[in-house]
């Protein structure tokens, strides 16, 4: 009789082992889909919205393309985007449309060659812009660049950041 009363306690602890390691791969699957996705692969910026990053320019296109590829081992980086002096050039144009003697004054070449990379989440952008700035010395400049530090500067009480983890809109 004693041996009887045990008896559905290994199915229930068999049932609650299964229920329990269910419930952790749903909670290991939900954790893994929130954190951002990594690929260093070099990408043209064109499309893409950076709010933090570290932006690192160059005079020549053919060095900013073999610091990109320099950045694939990096673990503080997430993305890798380019812009090339002829991209950028674009880019100027559109943005001074408006200023034909401007724009008539400056050409491709008076345009830098752009790496903005995209850190990991929690990375202090100040220490990593210097860092690549130390590690790329053919690079003109190595600036963070910080939507939420502006934002604070400007509208202190403004409301929940603007930028997600991620660091492009």
């Amino acid at each position: 009789m004693g041996m009887r009363r045990w008896r559905w306690l290994a199915p229930v602890l068999v049932l609650a082992l299964g229920v329990g390691a269910g419930l952790a791969l749903l909670v290991g699957a939900a954790v893994r889909s929130e954190a951002v996705a990594v690929d260093r692969t070099p990408v043209p910026l064109a499309g893409h919205r950076p709010c933090a990053a570290v932006q690192v320019t160059f005079d020549d296109d053919r060095l900013m393309r073999r610091d990109a590829e320099a950045l694939a081992g990096d673990e503080q980086a997430r993305r890798v985007y380019t812009e090339t002096k002829a991209e950028a050039w674009v880019q100027f144009q559109d943005l001074f449309k408006d200023d034909p003697r401007l724009v008539s004054q400056l050409g491709p070449d008076n345009m830098p060659a752009t790496l903005t990379v995209i850190p990991v989440p929690g990375t202090d952008l100040k220490a990593y812009a210097a860092e690549l700035g130390k590690r790329f010395p053919s690079a003109q400049s190595s600036e963070p660049f910080d939507v939420e530090s502006v934002r604070r500067q400007v509208a202190p009480d403004s409301g929940s950041p603007l930028c997600p983890p991620a660091g492009e809109l």
